[in-house]
């Protein structure tokens, strides 16, 4: 799989833009305000100049008027979303919903051609997720997902480095992402009836952060060869019909990835791991460390130095301004927001599910 990324088009886009006028600002909708991310996509929307909000669909009276009281009141509000999509007629859409309503909405964007961004992953199945790529490709729209993780500046400056060469080959990757759980952290009462469903969220933990593991393994390293998965539910108390931690191991000729993800930690966590024979290079959250081969421990920083990180430029510092930015110059979406490797974290996910099924390992298509 080509490691093509939008950290290294940034560059294309500005020219772009100085080379064609640029049209009336973009018109975008949201589908659903039951994802608790959609609070900071809103925001996102009104601080993007080239963004017009002007419609929200969704069928709970109370996010509705959480909503009203963010947005312009120009903003037009429907509880069905396909009535909005006539009616409103946005140039593209913000998915904040259930991962198994994803491929609806994009089918009917789809026949609309209207532009599709959704929140990670990109659907609850692997089937949803390739009917989704095709439906896409045949309507010449884009087809984004967005991770948080994709816009600081600690994974741009992870990968600028992996990319050059660094490291040498990639030989392991160690992905940790995950927290105290959803009940736990206090996601609202919306965002909690489906992120514990098997159906309309896909899983658990091994969903939820597991499509990071997936996501990074994917981008840095290409497909497996292997997949091999467990999952526990350790809050029985709960009764939760979820997995609430998940390990997930990815093999390669010349290399292993381990997926560890959990809403069993006391605290939050979101940390990558890249190691080859010339150094590693860690990133921990907002920050970044790196140790050469053969260098001894630092009693201050025993996992490596720390590295200064350049700041973000504003074309990929957040997922609305470079979605917008793709539309509006009509620019590929790249890696690792892009629809054909999110695929394929799908079909990670899917191929975890069945080894935890089968307790066994399960080969992996290239």
């Amino acid at each position: 799989m080509a490691r093509k990324c939008f950290l290294l088009t940034a560059a294309i886009l500005f020219f772009t833009e100085l080379a064609i006028p640029q049209a009336a600002k973009t018109r975008l909708a949201v589908v659903g305000l039951d994802h608790d991310h959609v609070w900071g996509l809103l925001r996102d929307i009104q601080q993007e100049p080239d963004a017009e909000l002007i419609a929200i669909a969704d069928p709970h009276p109370e996010l509705v008027e959480r909503a009203r009281k963010r947005v312009p009141p120009s903003v037009q509000f429907f509880s069905d979303y396909v009535k909005m999509l006539d009616e409103a007629k946005p140039e593209a859409v913000i998915v904040a919903t259930e991962n198994d309503k994803h491929l609806e909405i994009l089918r009917e964007c789809a026949k609309r051609h209207i532009h599709f961004s959704t929140e990670k992953p990109l659907a609850s199945t692997a089937a949803d997720a390739r009917e989704m790529a095709r439906l896409a490709q045949d309507a010449q729209i884009k087809l984004m997902v967005n991770y948080w993780n994709a816009w600081t500046p600690a994974t741009h400056e992870l990968f600028h480095r992996v990319y050059a060469g660094e490291l040498g080959p990639v030989q392991k990757i160690v992905v940790e992402y995950g927290h105290q759980g959803p009940k736990e952290i206090g996601v609202s009462k919306y965002f909690a009836d489906w992120l514990y469903d098997p159906v309309k969220n896909g899983g658990g933990a091994l969903v939820d952060f597991g499509c990071y593991g997936a996501e990074w393994a994917l981008w840095l390293k290409g497909r497996p060869t292997s997949v091999y998965a467990y999952t526990l539910k350790l809050k029985t108390e709960q009764h939760n019909p979820v997995d609430d931690d998940a390990t997930i191991l990815l093999e390669y000729p010349d290399a292993t990835v381990m997926i560890q993800a959990s809403w069993d930690w006391p605290y939050g966590k979101g940390e990558v791991a890249v190691y080859g024979p010339k150094r590693s290079l860690i990133e921990t959250g907002d920050g970044r460390l790196f140790r050469p081969a053969n260098s001894k421990a630092d009693v201050a920083h025993p996992e490596g130095e720390p590295v200064s990180l350049k700041p973000v430029e504003h074309k990929t510092s957040n997922p609305i301004a470079y979605f917008l930015g793709c539309i509006r110059n009509n620019q590929e979406i790249e890696n690792p927001v892009a629809a054909e490797l999110n695929v394929g974290v799908n079909e990670i996910l899917d191929a975890a599910k069945e080894s935890i099924r089968t307790g066994r390992a399960l080969e992996f298509g290239q």
